[in-house]
């Protein structure tokens, strides 16, 4: 008993660890997809007529892979669940680098050079000969969110790196239980064993 109970208790903590680190990385990837898809810049034409060219650039039109890289960030995390050992600590490095990515991707969505860029495609047909495309307003909590979301994913990542060597996988509950009924088998095996030759050792015929 004394030496099982600090084993239980490492295994509790060890939970509880990778609880927290699936809250983590769910809360970083949660919130760069709903920053991604928010309005992040309102733009107005100056010099041309009042009200023309209006419109507006999402996180995802001014950085084509911001959704894709939480998307992809957070099916990493669910296959860590699935895999052990160099392989979960490989899969916490593709983490830690996406939410990196994210996080770049969010704050060079806030460049001017990025967002003209980006405008000057998606306002061609809006923008008329006189005016030239301007930014009207910023909303920055989207961008902040974004990267905040970024390096949390990316604090998991190196996180998973350190400590999942630590955490149970679905594989280590399989094992597990596989080595219970395995054992089980093999003490009914010695049992009836056991039963045989008490029964010679009696004078009785065990064939009976």
């Amino acid at each position: 008993m004394t030496t099982q109970a600090p084993v239980r208790d490492r295994e509790r903590a060890a939970r509880r660890s990778l609880l927290a680190w699936l809250a983590a990385c769910a809360a970083g990837g949660g919130l760069a997809l709903l920053a991604a898809g928010r309005v992040w810049v309102t733009l107005g034409t100056a010099g041309g007529p009042a009200g023309a060219g209006r419109g507006a650039l999402t996180g995802n039109d001014l950085v084509a892979w911001l959704t894709p890289a939480a998307l992809a960030a957070l099916a990493a995390v669910l296959a860590v669940l699935a895999t052990g050992g160099a392989a979960r600590r490989a899969i916490g490095v593709v983490v830690a680098l996406l939410g990196a990515a994210v996080a770049a991707g969010a704050w060079d969505g806030t460049r001017d050079g990025t967002i003209a860029a980006v405008a000057a495609r998606h306002m061609t047909t809006a923008v008329t000969s006189a005016g030239h495309i301007s930014v009207v307003s910023r909303a920055w909590i989207w961008p902040v969110l974004a990267v905040a979301g970024g390096i949390v994913l990316a604090a998991a990542g190196a996180a998973a790196v350190v400590l999942s060597p630590r955490w149970p996988g679905m594989s280590s509950r399989y094992e597990r239980r596989s080595g219970r009924a395995a054992s089980g088998g093999t003490n009914r095996v010695k049992d009836a064993d056991r039963a045989m030759w008490d029964a010679i050792d009696e004078g009785e015929d065990p064939t009976v």
